[in-house]
């Protein structure tokens, strides 16, 4: 149910259902219906800085997607003239956001000029874009510069922002698209483009895989044994997964970060779907009334436990959310990283380079063994 069906505006008092109005047009804009956003973005809401986050994401989704274009333009310049106006709550700094935004779709739509001026000016709001906090702010970025700049005629300096962007991992599935579509514009054709990004991937992954390496802890701790709850309700505990390498990562829904990393986490459970391993997200703090409809609202299939009381966190002494930590078949912890990577890319890269290294010790600290028992 939205918000609009929950709590249905009042029209004797307008100044008092500003909030409402404001929550109609967005609930209006997530359904697609752009009419009805703009009759009520036209009563003047002053929207929350999660109501501007949530359209500005969607403006996000729809320009990359290449969808609605003309009415991205629109929608971002309207709420960038009332941000300069000072009318909405910008605390999560989506001015830079919107910018980016219609400076993309300005350039899908033919005016360079301002799609030049506008990804430019979104540099001054670049804190957040820097910051590994929301998901893929920094690749989003250098893909909408690559496109912008292809717009603009400059396809070899597109070509080498993303070669940049895909060789140090601050990349999407969306990035290597448009590098592909720039590859063929400087080349002349797409005969070696496949090779071209693979290499450049595997230059990005042995980077990320030396610093992982760097980060080995060789003092091993046992994983705690203590009893967690899954989101059915049923007991588990991470001995019962002893003789897999295991990853348990700490997270809550409203922690940004957390949830920024899960389209990674299903991307590495897909990818080791037939070797003995197991991916866990620990929620912290919440209930599974709260968590089962946020993971099926975003379409994750990710296991969850409960960790009750805090008990793991407590045990392995946690620095906060997100916090990963590798679980070696013995059950042993020698790996542990704290936050976000930065990109969906980066994540992915880190935890795989995580596991192998895992995997790689494990096989030396057995054949050690056997070499001793000799």
């Amino acid at each position: 149910m939205t918000y609009s069906q929950k709590k249905p505006a009042g029209a004797a008092k307008p100044d008092q259902y500003n909030e409402y109005r404001a929550q109609l047009a967005v609930d209006w804009l997530v359904k697609g219906n752009i009419d009805k956003y703009n009759f009520y973005k036209n009563t003047r809401p002053k929207f929350t800085a999660l109501q501007l986050f949530e359209l500005s994401n969607l403006l996000e989704y729809w320009v990359d997607d290449n969808k609605n274009v003309a009415e991205v333009e629109q929608i971002s310049k309207q709420l960038l003239d009332d941000l300069r106006k000072k009318i909405h709550d910008d605390t999560f700094s989506r001015t830079g956001i919107l910018l980016e935004v219609n400076a993309v779709a300005n350039a899908r739509l033919g005016h360079v000029d301002i799609a030049m001026k506008n990804i430019k000016a979104s540099g001054e709001y670049a804190t957040f874009r820097n910051l590994s906090y929301f998901r893929n702010t920094k690749a989003n970025y250098l893909n909408r510069y690559g496109i912008i700049l292809s717009a603009a005629g400059q396809h070899q300096r597109a070509l080498d922002t993303l070669s940049m962007a895909v060789g140090n991992a601050i990349s999407t599935p969306k990035t290597i698209a448009t590098l592909k579509e720039v590859f063929q514009k400087v080349k002349g054709n797409s005969a070696d483009v496949d090779k071209y990004i693979t290499a450049l991937q595997d230059e990005s992954y042995k980077k990320i895989y030396k610093e992982v390496e760097k980060a080995w802890i060789t003092v091993t701790k046992p994983a705690p044994d203590v009893t967690l709850t899954d989101i059915n309700g049923k007991a588990v505990k991470l001995s019962d997964y002893r003789g897999q390498i295991v990853v348990i990562d700490f997270w809550s829904t409203v922690c940004k970060p957390c949830v920024a990393a899960f389209p990674a986490f299903q991307r590495l459970v897909n990818f080791y779907k037939e070797e003995p391993f197991r991916l866990f997200v620990l929620n912290e703090g919440e209930d599974a009334a709260t968590v089962k409809p946020y993971m099926e609202k975003n379409g994750y299939k990710l296991n969850v436990l409960f960790d009750n009381n805090e008990a793991i966190f407590k045990a392995l002494n946690a620095l906060g959310t997100p916090q990963k930590f590798v679980i070696d078949a013995n059950g042993n912890i020698n790996q542990t990283s704290i936050g976000y990577s930065g990109s969906d890319d980066k994540e992915f890269y880190k935890l795989k380079a995580m596991v192998e290294l895992t995997k790689a010790r494990s096989s030396e600290k057995t054949s050690a063994v056997k070499s001793k028992s000799k």
